[in-house]
């Protein structure tokens, strides 16, 4: 588990440096100073996790992950009005899929994709199971250095429309990513 200036934490999932306020600190101009951090409980404030699943080909699995994690299933068109502006990018794990993943991130690079949409990860489904043969493997480890990548395992039981009990246990993260509890979306 990495650390940042000693502390353990939620900062770990961020991307770039962590920057941590002085509880000593003066709360500077015009601010009133109020109680510091130890007399202060910690209240969350977030809210459940809205999403968009873009298939970037035909046959990318999206309609599956929707059911199985939740969230809106976008098909091959991007979000539409009042849809969640969380972005998943999908493809399978063969060629075509891996390139056409490669195409709409260089679209979202050179700022061409509908304003307002952020992002977020892409998830990659096996196209058959066991392991990737190595240029296969190769792409994705260059997928995986510009952007966050979720695996998801080849299941037989949702070829076979099956998408019933937990999601594999290799997908944990984006089950957390998504919040999927107990294999069905909240």
């Amino acid at each position: 588990m990495g650390t940042t200036d000693g502390l353990r934490g939620p900062e770990i999932w961020i991307r770039g440096p962590v920057t941590v306020p002085d509880p000593d600190a003066s709360p500077g101009p015009g601010r009133e100073p109020g109680p510091g951090p130890a007399s202060t409980p910690y209240v969350s404030a977030a809210t459940p996790r809205r999403f968009s699943w873009v298939a970037t080909h035909g046959g990318a699995g999206s309609s599956t992950l929707a059911a199985v994690y939740g969230g809106h299933d976008s098909g091959r068109e991007w979000p539409g009005s009042g849809d969640p502006t969380s972005v998943l990018l999908v493809a399978r794990t063969h060629a075509a899929g891996l390139e056409s993943v490669l195409r709409t991130l260089e679209v979202f690079r050179r700022g061409a994709a509908p304003a307002g949409l952020d992002l977020d990860s892409v998830v990659l489904v096996a196209d058959a199971p066991g392991r990737l043969p190595r240029p296969l493997a190769q792409r994705v480890r260059a997928i995986e250095s510009v952007i966050d990548v979720y695996r998801v395992p080849w299941v037989t039981d949702w070829r076979l429309g099956d998408l019933g009990g937990s999601p594999p246990r290799e997908t944990a993260p984006l089950a957390r990513l998504t919040g999927t509890a107990g294999g069905r979306a909240r």
